[in-house]
């Protein structure tokens, strides 16, 4: 059965359930909101529904009820890889079964029909200052493509459904996650390689592709395919997933949609976080170990040094894992087997056995364990992707499969569109002087 035909039978038997727990359950109370959640950003806050992840404190995340490892394991593998294609991954995503390899055939031959991204979007990003941040360019592109949206248009045709209305989500994710590794590797040529673009490869799967047109080697393309895949998505409370379901709760189609994502996802403290990981750890590099092996006692003292002079140690911690992040595991492996005598993967080995203790006897630090970004900025540099403002580009490319993935699913359920209710500080201020608000 074909990936959309599988997705609307998964959708047909899905809908009862939702509709049962608002009709029968609706309201059966789940969380509670105390007055530093209000303020702090609804930090734990119980109030979003995913089926595509999980982030468990101390499993990590869960794709689809599997974990990391069990999840590369199960799924259908590249030819002479260890690791699945983007798009077996992309099916697992959309229906949570494992796919045969007929299935991942069919969406690589589907996406190969939607991968030509129009000119014009590359005439546009030609024409921004050549010094614009690479995300900018990709967020542009991304909002220029729109007029491409078969959402909008259905909506637009007067014969809008909103049970069928799934269905042109699903078209518009479609082209997205084809089209976008082809526009961020516009980007990268165009703001790095002299604008010398390479042409899609027609034979290859997506993360071949993506290391293929940016003129990178074959062992880069398990880099892009790890790497999409890990970065793919979060559970819905992070910045870059929550606002492409906030924007597209709205009926905003999916190009708007995920363009607001991706905005989101370039603020330092969400995406960008690697590229200030990876300029931490080089300038730490040349400081301490510039002519020395990292030894335990050489990185003990020097991590001492830094929280003692009011620094951080960046890429250590998690607003809500409490264990370290499994895709900074994921990555490492790939680095002990592949660079393990790369010297920046070398200090930061040495740093991922050292920092911990440091931060648990320092005290103030909630988590002392690594999260993805701590890891995967040197996989990157080792490779030559040096320009590490576009981390946060491949970043966005893979995010695109976690957000797109949920999107069509919010339009298959017909979710509402998300409107919490705000109130004022002197509410506030009586409620706590009250002891809490009398419902």
């Amino acid at each position: 059965m074909a990936l959309k035909e599988t997705l609307k039978q998964k959708l047909e038997e899905f809908r009862p359930r939702t509709t049962r727990l608002v009709k029968e359950f609706g309201k059966v109370k789940i969380d509670e909101v105390t007055i530093d959640q209000c303020i702090g950003g609804a930090r734990d806050v119980r109030c979003l529904v995913t089926d595509i992840s999980y982030l468990d404190p101390q499993e990590g995340i869960r794709f689809r009820g599997k974990t990391i490892p069990e999840t590369f394991a199960c799924l259908p593998k590249a030819a002479g890889s260890d690791y699945p294609t983007v798009e077996a991954f992309w099916y697992f995503l959309l229906t949570g079964d494992v796919p045969t390899q007929e299935q991942v055939d069919a969406v690589l031959a589907d996406w190969k029909t939607r991968q030509a991204v129009p000119q014009y979007v590359f005439d546009i990003i030609r024409a921004m200052p050549r010094d614009s941040h690479p995300m900018a360019m990709l967020s542009t592109g991304i909002t220029a493509m729109q007029r491409e949206s078969k959402f909008a248009a259905f909506y637009e045709s007067g014969k809008f459904n909103k049970t069928v209305a799934w269905e042109y989500v699903y078209e518009d994710a479609c082209d997205i996650v084809a089209r976008i590794p082809v526009l961020a590797a516009f980007i990268y040529n165009l703001k790095y390689r002299g604008d010398k673009q390479i042409a899609i490869d027609p034979a290859l799967d997506m993360g071949a592709n993506f290391a293929h047109m940016i003129g990178q080697g074959e062992e880069y393309k398990d880099v892009a395919r790890m790497y999409f895949i890990l970065h793919s998505d979060h559970e819905s409370g992070n910045v870059s997933a929550h606002t492409t379901h906030l924007v597209h709760s709205a009926l905003s189609d999916p190009y708007y949609s995920y363009a607001a994502g991706l905005n989101g996802l370039a603020g330092p403290l969400h995406g960008r976080a690697n590229q200030e990981v990876l300029d931490w750890t080089i300038k730490f590099q040349e400081k301490y170990c510039k002519d020395q092996e990292p030894t335990r006692e050489l990185i003990t003292k020097a991590l001492w040094d830094t929280l003692n002079s009011g620094q951080v140690i960046p890429g250590y911690g998690h607003a809500v894992l409490r264990k370290t992040d499994p895709r900074y595991t994921s990555q490492r492996e790939f680095c002990q087997k592949h660079l393990p005598n790369d010297p920046l993967f070398k200090l930061v080995a040495m740093i991922f056995e050292v920092a911990p203790g440091v931060l648990t006897e320092h005290g103030k630090t909630k988590n002392p364990w690594p999260n993805v970004d701590a890891q995967s900025g040197v996989i990157q540099w080792h490779y030559g992707v040096k320009e590490w403002d576009f981390y946060t580009v491949l970043f966005g490319v893979g995010r695109a499969l976690g957000c797109m993935a949920n999107i069509t699913w919010d339009r298959g359920l017909g979710y509402a569109i998300e409107r919490p209710k705000s109130v004022t500080t002197p509410m506030l201020e009586k409620w706590a002087a009250e002891g809490g608000r009398k419902i």
